[in-house]
């Protein structure tokens, strides 16, 4: 009778271990698909800069320093003014607007997309490089990211993940 209480004993702690794995691994296939979900985002604004290169200035909308403006907020309206023609001046403004909406698309939706996603462009003039940034909430807590994106919007800035692209226009001059 001892024998087999202390087998239900082990198989128990045994399947509790199995559950805490299952959960563990439940959460970093979700982180995964995020990060995955967040590329998609990052590489279709980049390429929506390179097709648009000689307007790629209305593009640079956020401070790097403080990660601010963003993209993906309710009431966003981004008018560049100053760049390229007035054809190329809208389709870059359709494009963060049409950016802006696939990351909203993400927040608050179910079944593991990204939390709070938030898209960044700045433009370094030292490097001429842009940097291009989708920032979002994690699950759980990790390092916080170099990257200023997002900055302050999660809470514990650990929980902050960001992934970035660098692109830089040629001049054909």
């Amino acid at each position: 009778m001892i024998e087999v209480l202390v087998t239900v004993i082990i198989i128990s702690v045994g399947l509790l271990g199995l559950a805490a794995l299952q959960s563990k691994a439940q959460q970093a296939e979700l982180e995964s698909y995020q990060r995955t979900q967040a590329l998609i985002l990052l590489q279709d604004m980049v390429n929506r800069i390179h097709a648009n290169g000689g307007t790629a200035g209305c593009y640079d909308i956020t401070d790097a320093a403080t990660g601010a403006p963003f993209v993906g907020t309710n009431g966003d309206t981004f008018i560049c003014d100053s760049y390229g023609t007035s054809a190329t001046r809208a389709v870059a403004d359709g494009d963060l607007e049409s950016w802006g909406s696939a990351l909203k698309g993400m927040e608050g939706s179910t079944g593991g997309t990204l939390i709070g996603a938030r898209g960044c462009v700045s433009y370094d003039s030292t490097t001429d490089i842009y940097t291009v940034a989708v920032a979002w909430q994690g699950l759980s807590s990790t390092v916080a990211p170099s990257n200023t994106c997002g900055t302050g919007l999660y809470g514990d800035e650990e929980k902050r993940r960001v992934v970035t692209a660098t692109l830089r226009i040629a001049d054909l001059k």
